[in-house]
């Protein structure tokens, strides 16, 4: 038998690399020629071939019932054009599933782009315009061999829906 449904709501916070280090890593844009440091994106892809693609997303409005992770790899995705974006996230750890309590959003605006660190739960991208389209580093088969997916409608009786601040 399903458990009864509840939706929970969830604000964003604006993403800062102090509050997302426990899912990851900010990437905000610096000067060229730059040296590699500890605020480049850093990578963990040595279990496979990298893929690095473009997607285009439609329609994905700002609620999640799934939430997923990759345990052998980390995952960096951006926005193109710009675009804003919403993320749900709950850190990694040894469980087969995220504490529904954990999770957290984030808005991230389109100047910058995020690493999800190995094993950190996600949920997205999500947002309100009609398309976006984003890059994506991960393996050539994280999909398909790294993919473990916690149905939190069915396992928690949840759905989650995210907001942005309310402005006063």
């Amino acid at each position: 038998m399903a458990l009864p449904l509840t939706i929970q709501p969830l604000t964003a916070q604006p993403i800062h690399p102090d509050t997302f280090a426990p899912f990851g890593q900010v990437i905000f844009p610096r000067p060229d020629g730059t040296p590699f440091g500890p605020e480049d994106a850093q990578l963990q892809l040595e279990a496979g071939i990298p893929r690095f693609y473009l997607m285009t997303l439609r329609g994905r409005g700002t609620r999640f019932r799934t939430i997923t992770r990759h345990r052998r790899c980390t995952q960096c995705l951006g926005a193109l054009e710009g675009q804003d974006w919403l993320l749900g996230v709950a850190p990694p750890g040894p469980a087969d599933q995220p504490d529904p309590a954990a999770i957290q959003a984030f808005h991230i605006p389109g100047n910058c782009f995020i690493k999800l660190e190995v094993g950190t739960w996600h949920a997205g991208p999500y947002f309100s315009q009609a398309t976006v389209s984003f890059y994506n580093l991960e393996l050539s088969d994280t999909n398909l061999t790294d993919h473990q997916t916690c149905n939190l409608a069915q396992s928690f009786g949840l759905e989650f829906e995210i907001s942005l601040p309310r402005v006063s």
